[in-house]
C-alpha cells in the first residue's frame, strides 16, 4: 500500500493510495486512534473512488458513527485502462446504442468480467487497511455498492469471510443469482421499480435469490439513477446495527 496524498477538513482525514495497480481512497476521522469498523464502497458505473456521492457518503459514515470508509478505482473506470476483456462488450454497448436498440443484460455480462479483475484487488486493499493501526485486523466490514458497485461487490461479499454486512442492489439475476444463493450476511437490497436498466423482475429474482437468512428490499418509484437521498442514511443505520452491535 503506498500513500499518495493526505487532506483533512471538518474532522476527516481523507488519504489517497495505492494497492498494486488499484488507485483507492480511505477517510476517517481526524487524528484517528484505535480500532474501528472499516465499509468499503464499490462505486457505480461511470463514476470512481472519489465521485462527490461516494465522497459524500464516506464523509457522513465517518462523522456520523466513527467508521473507516475505502473506495477503490474499479478496472477500467477513474481514469484507469480500459481492460482488453471489456472491449467486446463496449464494441457490443456502442452497436446496440447506434442501431437504437436496447441494451439487454450486456453490462451484466461486462460485470462478470469487472469482477473478477476487481475482487482480487479488493481483497489485497482490505489486507492493507486491517493492518493500518487505527483500522485494525480483526474489526467488522460492511460492504456498499449498486449497479457496477454490486456486479463486483455481491461476488466479493460471498468469497470474502472478513465482510460481515452490505448493501447492495440496482443488479438482475441473470449473471448474478448462483452466486446470490452463497450469501449469508445481512443485506440491504435497494431497487428502483422503473429502472430502465434493470427488469423489475430481474431485479426482485435477484434479491429472491440472496441466501441470507436477514435481508431486506428497499423498492423506490423512479428510474436507475434516481435512489431516494434518504437511503444513505438508511445505509448508515443498518450499518450502525451490523458493525457496531
Amino acid at each position: 500500500m503506498r500513500l499518495r496524498a493526505e487532506t483533512a477538513s471538518d474532522g476527516v482525514t481523507e488519504r489517497l493510495f495505492t494497492v498494486g495497480d488499484a488507485p483507492g481512497a480511505v477517510w476517517a476521522p481526524e487524528g484517528a486512534a484505535g480500532p474501528r469498523p472499516l465499509v468499503l464502497l464499490g462505486h457505480g458505473g461511470g463514476g470512481h473512488k472519489t465521485a462527490p456521492p461516494i465522497v459524500a457518503r464516506a464523509r457522513g459514515y465517518v462523522t456520523g458513527h466513527g467508521f473507516a470508509v475505502a473506495a477503490l478505482d474499479a478496472p477500467g473506470w477513474g481514469g484507469r485502462p480500459v481492460p482488453a476483456e471489456f472491449e467486446p462488450f463496449n464494441a457490443e454497448i456502442d452497436e446496440l446504442e447506434a442501431a437504437g436498440k436496447p441494451l439487454g443484460d450486456v453490462f451484466a455480462r461486462r460485470g462478470v468480467v469487472a469482477a473478477s479483475l476487481a475482487i482480487p484487488e479488493w481483497r489485497a486493499a482490505i489486507d492493507a487497511l486491517t493492518a493500518l493501526d487505527w483500522i485494525g485486523a480483526g474489526q467488522p466490514i460492511g460492504y456498499w455498492g449498486v449497479s457496477l458497485g454490486c456486479a463486483i461487490g455481491l461476488p466479493l461479499v460471498a468469497a470474502e469471510p472478513r465482510i460481515r454486512a452490505a448493501v447492495l442492489g440496482l443488479m438482475g439475476h441473470k449473471t448474478l443469482a448462483e452466486v446470490a444463493a452463497q450469501l449469508t450476511v445481512p443485506v440491504e437490497f435497494v431497487l428502483q421499480w422503473d429502472d430502465e436498466l434493470v427488469p423489475r423482475a430481474s431485479g426482485l429474482a435477484l434479491f429472491d435469490a440472496i441466501g441470507s437468512a436477514t435481508k431486506t428490499l428497499h423498492a423506490n418509484p423512479g428510474r436507475h439513477a434516481d435512489v431516494p437521498a434518504f437511503e444513505v442514511d438508511s445505509s448508515e443505520r443498518f450499518f450502525a446495527r451490523h458493525l457496531l452491535g
